[in-house]
């Protein structure tokens, strides 16, 4: 079995972090072990069925965490080849320049990375040809310059959508295709090509894929990468813990336990974590020993601190006119990104969500009762709906935390209220322009749903900061190479090693730093 082997390189999961670092590592020809704690997702008709990926939450890990108060709640994860990305809604934005730098928001500062967008945008470039995104540079006046563009051009829009941009750009903003990983080859005009996969429906945001056309971790890295015969995967290996050398200075080993309960020791000169910044911290925390008694990379005391989830808001507004928009997720505005006339503060910026449909509708009904005209079903609710996603900065706090009881269940405290002044003058934008964007001015309704019914604190899928990096040891568990401080042979590639979050989908900047790991560990390997 793969665990009586000892390997050049261990990568502990399969998502944006872990399989992209084996995609970039499986060319050099080292032995490279991926573990999954889960198996390869199904391909089944409830991949694309409304009810059972959000209502019953067919996909959704049965699992509890704790909060602050001790009262579990059911986690937005799920642990499949490609981990979290099987889910994503494909949404591939860069952070900023100035989410580099220190940023001053209303409840107080979003600090300075040790490295810039300078250093991060080679590799920008590359994961947007990598995860084949969609887009055009130059649109957001918020984006910083980039050295290629997009592989191809942007989804365009469908026609309500095409009006509600130039409503948009009519009084003064500055609306801009989103960036969007699916395979939809388009020619110049932005018309689908014939061979491309993607069917342009309205099963992108928040499902698994049933055709494999979403640029999920999997499908663009997992699978080509285990091409090679270098690269071994080894599904449902849940990693428990890390051991160590008696020094303390090295990982020895990952000990996972195994489908029917077995447990197996993997070994290799190299270990990478990348479990997701929630499970990350956990495994290095349920590592402590003797010369690690906080757990591993942890002489700071940060490990498991400085959680950060953006502050989201996922709102339905009702068209006047229908909406028949299959493929809604291709519009973005940034406008108020870093600040507006009436606000010193950054507020956050607006995008597109995926369709609302009747069943998703149907399960919000009992949160919407009273709100909504009765003369309006919610069939006819479906077809006019058009489906905003808000998105604020989380500030890092050390007190927003992941911690462990002494039965090995997850605490996640959390302030929810933390830095969610410029959400709410966000929204209020947004509802103010509803009137001339041809949408009912007093129906903007909040949207669980695409949730699973877990905001705020359940809303996982953007979690970040647990393991974050810096150039003081005092102050941070990684270096600017994401290798733990503490041990000479221990990395961290998932979204765990962000200082701070910014107001986009973080899942750009976790595929292009692990790129940029990559780059270090095959040049160290050398």
């Amino acid at each position: 079995m793969a665990g009586d082997q000892h390997y050049d390189v261990i990568i502990i999961g399969t998502g944006a972090g872990g399989g992209t670092l084996a995609h970039r590592l499986a060319g050099t020809g080292k032995r490279i072990l991926v573990l999954e704690r889960g198996d390869y997702l199904p391909r089944e008709r409830a991949n694309w069925d409304s009810t059972a990926v959000f209502v019953k939450g067919r996909y959704r890990a049965p699992e509890y965490w704790y909060d602050k108060d001790g009262n579990a709640f059911p986690p937005e994860v799920n642990y499949y080849v490609g981990g979290n990305t099987k889910f994503y809604g494909a949404a591939l934005f860069r952070l900023r320049p100035e989410d580099f730098g220190e940023l001053r928001h209303h409840d107080g500062l979003s600090p300075t990375w040790p490295i810039d967008y300078a250093d991060l945008e080679p590799y920008y470039s590359e994961a947007e040809q990598l995860y084949r995104v969609h887009g055009r540079h130059g649109e957001d006046p918020t984006a910083g310059p980039a050295s290629s563009p997009y592989p191809y051009p942007p989804v365009e829009h469908e026609p309500r959508i095409q009006q509600l941009s130039d409503d948009l750009e009519k009084h003064g903003l500055h609306p801009f295709h989103l960036p969007i990983g699916v395979d939809l080859l388009q020619d110049e005009q932005g018309r689908a090509a014939r061979g491309s996969r993607c069917i342009r429906c309205d099963r992108v945001d928040g499902f698994p894929c049933l055709l494999g056309a979403k640029s999920d971790a999997q499908v663009i890295c997992v699978d080509p990468a285990l091409e090679h015969p270098n690269v071994t995967l080894v599904t449902r290996a849940h990693v428990r813990r890390l051991e160590t050398d008696p020094t303390g200075r090295t990982v020895t080993g990952a000990v996972a336990e195994l489908a029917g309960g077995d447990t197996a020791t993997f070994t290799a000169d190299l270990v990478v974590v990348a479990c997701g910044a929630v499970n990350s911290a956990v495994l290095l925390l349920n590592s402590a020993n003797d010369r690690h008694p906080d757990g591993l990379a942890n002489s700071s005391g940060v490990v498991g601190r400085y959680y950060m989830r953006h502050n989201n808001l996922a709102l339905m507004a009702v068209s006047k006119e229908p909406n028949p928009t299959l493929f809604q997720k291709t519009l973005a505005l940034h406008d108020w990104y870093l600040g507006a006339d009436d606000w010193d503060y950054p507020l956050g910026g607006i995008q597109m969500l995926g369709k609302s449909d009747a069943d998703q509708i149907h399960g919000e009904a009992p949160r919407w009762a009273g709100v909504v005209s009765p003369d309006m079903p919610f069939e006819v609710l479906a077809h006019h709906a058009v489906d905003f996603w808000l998105c604020g900065e989380d500030l890092p706090d050390p007190a927003n935390r992941v911690t462990l009881d002494a039965e090995g269940n997850v605490h996640l405290a959390l302030d929810e209220k933390n830095n969610t002044a410029g959400l709410k003058r966000l929204r209020h934008k947004l509802q103010g322009m509803l009137g001339k964007l041809g949408m009912h001015e007093h129906h903007l309704l909040p949207h669980s749903i695409y949730l699973h019914k877990g905001m705020p604190i359940g809303a996982t899928a953007h979690q970040a900061g647990t393991v974050r990096f810096g150039t003081d040891p005092a102050t941070s568990a990684l270096d600017v190479h994401c290798k733990a401080h503490d041990l000479d042979n221990l990395y961290v590639v998932d979204t765990s090693f962000f200082p701070s979050i910014g107001a986009v989908n973080p899942s750009l900047t976790a595929i292009a730093n692990a790129l940029r790991v990559g780059d270090h560990l095959a040049d160290r390997m050398r």
